[in-house]
């Protein structure tokens, strides 16, 4: 039973980590290759507040304002740069993250942060808080994209330039949708540092922001129920088959080519092909 209720929460961390991906790039179309240093923020920050005894919940929103705080940093570079030039920016900042990690003695260095405080709420009782994180997280996400600043990501998103010639304010909704993202992606790293109770450099690696976008990509870029789905099974299948964490870069990239040359629209694209809601238009014609 706890191996199920440790899978179980390591899902919906995974869950929350990548629906903080899909705000920036799945609704506002802002490529980030870094996120998962965000993540990384919002773990490490949380994880030496506790052992300084301060209480789990402040911690955890403090890792969550710290990471907002360095996504608005990224966010303000992001305006001037697009595409290709973001997408290494932001990997920049991956890199970045994992240099100053490992040579701070003060944040563990190589040995990384081991011994973090257990926030006393039970195995039942975390995976309860994980997994109301993650229906407010999609409830928000969900609130966002039927409100007018998801329609205005949605318009960034397709072009940045006619946006702004409708008179669209995309600095400032870049910056909306950085700050936003990064401070859920540090929710997830205080949530992962409680739950695991040690991390180090390695856990925060480029290729942990490679699988956090393949989830997205493979879900559905903006679609948060799809999204959702490819982040339970990419979660779970590097568990249930012990070989595939020796080859996660080539099955996530494998993965990749495969929706992006079949099914661009990912998981969510391939329901809408095999479920068209003109079907079922058309069949409630007809019984009309």
């Amino acid at each position: 039973m706890g191996y199920e209720i440790s899978l179980l929460t390591f899902m919906g961390i995974s869950i929350i980590g990548s629906l903080s991906l899909n705000l920036i790039t799945g609704f506002c179309g802002q490529v980030s290759l870094g996120h998962v240093a965000f993540v990384g923020m919002g773990a490490y920050t949380a994880s030496i507040l506790t052992k300084a005894d301060t209480p789990f919940f402040v911690a955890l929103l403090a890792g969550m304002l710290l990471a907002g705080s360095f996504g608005v940093m990224v966010g303000l570079a992001s305006l001037r740069v697009r595409h290709d030039f973001l997408a290494i920016t932001t990997m920049g900042v991956n890199f970045v993250f994992l240099g100053v990690v490992r040579e701070q003695e003060w944040l563990g260095g190589e040995l990384g942060v081991s011994s973090i405080p257990d926030p006393g709420l039970g195995k039942l009782g975390f995976l309860a808080l994980v997994l109301g994180c993650v229906i407010l997280v999609a409830l928000l996400s969900l609130q966002i994209r039927r409100s007018w600043m998801g329609y205005v990501f949605e318009a960034v998103s397709g072009d940045e330039d006619t946006a702004r010639m409708l008179g669209l304010d995309v600095s400032r909704y870049k910056l909306i949708a950085f700050a936003l993202g990064t401070a859920l992606a540090g929710l997830s790293g205080g949530l992962y540092a409680h739950h695991v109770r040690f991390i180090f450099p390695d856990s925060f690696a480029f290729v942990e922001s490679i699988t956090l976008l393949a989830m997205v990509v493979i879900g559905g870029n903006g679609s948060i129920l799809g999204v959702i789905v490819a982040s339970a099974l990419l979660s779970v299948l590097p568990q249930w088959f012990q070989f595939i964490g020796d080859y996660k870069l080539l099955l996530y990239g494998s993965l990749l080519f495969v929706v992006m040359r079949f099914s661009p629209g990912g998981l969510a694209g391939l329901a809408k092909n095999l479920f068209p809601k003109s079907k079922k238009s058309a069949a409630l014609k007809e019984n009309r």
